[in-house]
């Protein structure tokens, strides 16, 4: 079985570690951690790694975020990735910091990302692991929130939220959305 994840996030390192890259930085522990190495490849850098069996297909778009639906769609056609077989890592300013939701569709409730992703695809029928960035942030100030780093005092809970994401990630491959939600919703 293949699947494809997909970490959201904007290239360059002026994005690097920010909230909005959260998506990339998970990938990055995951590829990191299984000895992967990411190739630059057409629209997203690209690694595998296996699980139990499955294959799953990483990817870093490098279309930047509002336009993350391309890649989601090139390489879901090229892998000939059903979209059940999709998961999307998202960073979500509802959720706070320390919550993390899989969801097994859903809106795009305000999220450039998702929202190209949505319009490409023409659904919204593929699963999303929503990390929670909170909402801490000044009326209208939302892009230089999302577009800044993590604040001092929240650094130090970022690796073990990292883990339990790829945890979920391994989850969703081996066992499915339902379980994976039942097992590690809170």
């Amino acid at each position: 079985m293949k699947y494809l994840i997909v970490g959201l996030g904007n290239i360059g390192p002026e994005y690097a570690d920010t909230r909005h890259n959260i998506g990339f930085m998970i990938l990055d522990e995951l590829a990191k951690q299984e000895g992967a190495k990411f190739t630059n490849m057409k629209l997203a850098y690209y690694t595998e790694v296996s699980h139990k069996g499955r294959t799953l297909h990483l990817i870093k778009p490098t279309t930047y975020m509002n336009l993350s639906g391309k890649a989601v769609s090139y390489w879901m056609n090229q892998l000939k990735i059903p979209v059940e077989n999709v998961l999307i890592l998202v960073d979500d300013l509802a959720l706070p910091l320390g919550s993390l939701r899989l969801k097994p569709k859903g809106s795009a409730a305000g999220h450039n990302g998702l929202k190209h992703i949505e319009q490409v695809l023409g659904n919204n029928q593929y699963a999303r692991l929503r990390f929670g960035i909170s909402d801490n942030y000044p009326k209208g100030r939302q892009v230089d929130y999302v577009l800044s780093g993590f604040d001092d005092d929240e650094k130090p809970e970022l690796p073990a939220l990292i883990d339990r994401s790829i945890e979920m990630i391994k989850s969703f491959a081996a066992i499915g959305t339902e379980l994976t939600m039942t097992k590690y919703n809170k």
